[in-house]
Order: C-alpha cells, then sequence, then structure tokens
C-alpha cells in the first residue's frame, strides 16, 4: 500500500511539472531570423549635465595707431572677413610725406657716413707715417663714428616712417566676424581710438558655473563633452578649473577648450556640457534599436519562445551612440537590433495566429 501511495505522489509530481514548464531567462530564444543582442550590465561613466556659455578664443579691438581721416571702410557689422583683408584705409598724404623726408635725411646721412670714412681712412694712412698728429686721427675716427650713428638713426627714421604709413591701412589679424564698427567714413581718428572690434569663429571655448560639491571629481576625472544641436559630441582638447570659487554663488568656473572644427556653434550661445564624476554600471542599447511612438519610447525584444514584443522604456543618457536605459529592461533580457524587421516579424506571427 505504502509502495503504491509514493508512485501516485511521483506521478502528480511529474504530471505537475510537465504541464507548468516554462523556459527560464536564460533558455535561448526560438529563432526568428533577428539581428539580436542579450542586454547585459556595461560600465560607462558617471556624468552630470550642466549649461554654459560659448566664447570666442580669438577677439579683439582694433585701434588707430596713426592719425588720419577714414576714407574707406570696407566691411559693416556681422561682415565675414578673412585674414588680411582690409577693414579700415585712412588717408596717407602726411605719412608718406613724412616717409619721403626720411628718406631724404637717410640719403644724406649715407654720405655723410661715406665722406667721414674716407676721411678717417685717409688720416689714419697719415698718422701710420707719422705725417699728422695722433689728435687729429682721434678727430678724424669722432667724427666718422658719430656720422655712422646718425646713419643709423637716419635708417630707423625710414622705417618707422614706413610703419606710419603702412598704419593707415588696417587690416583684419585673423579670420573672423565683425562685431561692432565705433567710425564712420570722413571721421578724423587719433592714435588709440578705437575702430573695428571682431571675433573668430574658428576657435571657440565654453565656460560652465559648476557647484564646489563636485569640483573635486571634476579636476581628477578632467573629461568634458558638449552635446551639439544636431546631436552629435565633441569631446573638449583640454579642461581647465580655475582656482577659486564666485563668493557670491560658490560655484567655480571650468572652462573647455573645443577643437577646430564645424560645430553650429556661435559664441554667447548656451551648450549642455556633460562632466565625468566617476564610473556606474548601466545598460545600454544601440540608438538605431529604440523605437517612438508619439512620446513612448521603447524596443523590441524577443521571448524565449520567439515572439517578438515592443517594451515600453525610461531612457537616460546618450553614451555615443548608445542610449542608457533606466526602466523597461533586464539583464538578459534580448533585444532585437533592427526595429523594422522586428515590427515585420511581430506582424506576421499576428496574421499567422488570426490575431
Amino acid at each position: 500500500m505504502r509502495t503504491h501511495l509514493l508512485a501516485l505522489a511521483v506521478l502528480a509530481v511529474l504530471s505537475l511539472s510537465a504541464c507548468g514548464t516554462e523556459p527560464s531567462a536564460s533558455t535561448p530564444p526560438a529563432s526568428t531570423g533577428l539581428a539580436t543582442l542579450t542586454m547585459k550590465v556595461e560600465p560607462a561613466a558617471r556624468e552630470r549635465t550642466w549649461d554654459g556659455v560659448v566664447q570666442a578664443v580669438n577677439r579683439a579691438t582694433l585701434a588707430a595707431q596713426t592719425a588720419g581721416r577714414v576714407v574707406e571702410l570696407p566691411f559693416d557689422v556681422n561682415d565675414v572677413v578673412n585674414a588680411g583683408d582690409v577693414v579700415v584705409r585712412f588717408t596717407d598724404v602726411e605719412q608718406r610725406s613724412g616717409r619721403a623726408q626720411a628718406d631724404a635725411a637717410l640719403k644724406a646721412a649715407q654720405a655723410m657716413a661715406a665722406e667721414a670714412q674716407a676721411d678717417q681712412t685717409r688720416i689714419a694712412g697719415l698718422a701710420e707715417r707719422q705725417l699728422v698728429s695722433r689728435q687729429q686721427l682721434d678727430q678724424a675716427t669722432a667724427r666718422r663714428d658719430a656720422a655712422r650713428a646718425s646713419l643709423a638713426a637716419a635708417q630707423a627714421g625710414v622705417r618707422q616712417a614706413g610703419e606710419q604709413v603702412d598704419y593707415t591701412v588696417v587690416r583684419a589679424p585673423y579670420s573672423g566676424l565683425i562685431t561692432e564698427r565705433f567710425v564712420q567714413v570722413g571721421e578724423t581718428v587719433s592714435p588709440g581710438q578705437p575702430l573695428i572690434a571682431g571675433l573668430s569663429l574658428n576657435k571657440l571655448r565654453v565656460e560652465v558655473q559648476v557647484p564646489q560639491a563636485d569640483i573635486a571629481a571634476i579636476r581628477e576625472h578632467k573629461t568634458a563633452t558638449v552635446r551639439l544641436a544636431d546631436g552629435r559630441d565633441v569631446p573638449a582638447e583640454k579642461l581647465i578649473v580655475f582656482p577659486y570659487a564666485d563668493a557670491n554663488t560658490h560655484t567655480f568656473t571650468v572652462r573647455l577648450e573645443l577643437p577646430e572644427m564645424e560645430t553650429g556653434l556661435q559664441p554667447g550661445n548656451a551648450a549642455k556640457v556633460r562632466f565625468k564624476l566617476g564610473e556606474a554600471e548601466r545598460l545600454l542599447v544601440p540608438v538605431s534599436a529604440l523605437v517612438r511612438r508619439s512620446e513612448v519610447q521603447g524596443v523590441y525584444v524577443v521571448s524565449a519562445e520567439g515572439r517578438v514584443l515592443f517594451r515600453q522604456i525610461r531612457s537616460g543618457h546618450v553614451f555615443g551612440d548608445h542610449i542608457e536605459v533606466l526602466a523597461g529592461l533586464s539583464a538578459g533580457d534580448v533585444l532585437a537590433l533592427d526595429p523594422v524587421a522586428a515590427l515585420a516579424v511581430q506582424r506576421k506571427a499576428k496574421e499567422a495566429s488570426g490575431e
């Protein structure tokens, strides 16, 4: 009797096991022909995002270095200029007259220097034969040296006069954008007076105000990324943390140097900046596998039985071509990498089942 009861109990357990058997999470899904990815926890950067302000590294206000009247202003505000373009031109009558005077003085100094050199050479020859006194030789040598000094002064005067002529033409120091114009055609200017202001768009930087609680981690990792309007991430070439905090806000200024590339950023724009504060483990899925339906985000997963299901998720930060999943997926879930193909498989399965 006892043997009979034991056999019945074993049979009942086997029957229940057969009825309730389901594939475990680790069971490979049935083949669907889809490219899939088994989700797993991966190491990723722990980041925080703050807003920064874009600045131009190269910006300048050009001032007059000589006096004159403005006769030409080829560019206006918001015009783009190339390095070396003429941005302001003055009258140069006075400067060219000064250059002519300097040239004439140089010729006179050259003649005097040549004469003094010849006289000194002649007297030195006579002194060797003791036909003239030592005093006469010293006087000739002094006249020669004075003539040489006058010649050097005349040469410097020519260079200075030439610079004054060059100062009548103001050129752009680098390619960029005109931001302000302080003079008009016909206006008389004096040395030191501001003429025109501009900035370069080739080299940009971003400054961010960061709370002091996070500044130690930023100093440690020195890694930051700027998110562009088109979704691209631009890593900072250099990160500089100012060594002092603002007394009112208790925040530190962090400056990011950006590489020379077409970013679409303009000085004065706001930009999102992500700073690395440490490491964390995250579930990451390819951005290409993400499906957006109105305001709902989701992915297609493949069950152990081979069924394709739409799974709503809550996403977090974007890391390059991957996005963090905060909720909706777990490690071990099988993700369909091509959402279009996954949708086609799902529809075909529904048609086959008559749903």
